[in-house]
């Protein structure tokens, strides 16, 4: 059973936050929450990653970012990372995740989101339809195996 998400991008101000938002507005009942490898500790979320998930009527409000480390990672079933490299620095972090950390694009051809982070209002765009899909995919595939 996965209880406990953890959505995990770098600077935890763009791609986790607006996954994390995405899954909790599916799953609901279940604990998600966001890191990042290098965090930009204590921001909120980028201004275009706020701009773009409210056109989505998504609320990135309250996000404060936040640096992960092996205890965090240690309190949650299933961390979900937008990039292959980031699951080899988990890894390093906390080898014992090995079999809990998966790809936030998982199911979508176990795709890497890539960084939106300073680039144009069109790539936040394409990297919240990508993120969109992939949270739609990871609750069906949760909401069927709680039956």
């Amino acid at each position: 059973m996965f209880n406990k998400i953890l959505v995990v991008c770098v600077g935890n101000i763009c791609r986790s936050p607006t996954g994390e938002r995405l899954l909790k507005s599916h799953l609901p009942s279940l604990t998600i929450a966001s890191a990042g490898l290098g965090a930009l500790v204590g921001k909120g979320a980028d201004a275009s990653a706020v701009s773009v998930a409210a056109d989505h009527k998504l609320s990135l409000d309250g996000h404060c970012a936040r640096q992960i480390s092996g205890a965090m990672c240690r309190e949650y079933d299933l961390i979900l990372a937008m990039e292959r490299r980031h699951i080899s620095k988990l890894h390093d972090i906390a080898p014992e995740m090995r079999g809990k950390v998966m790809l936030f694009g998982h199911w979508d051809d176990e795709r890497d989101i890539p960084d939106p982070y300073r680039k144009s209002r069109e790539a936040f765009e394409a990297v919240y339809q990508l993120l969109d899909r992939s949270a739609q995919q990871w609750a069906q595939a949760l909401k069927a195996q709680q039956g």
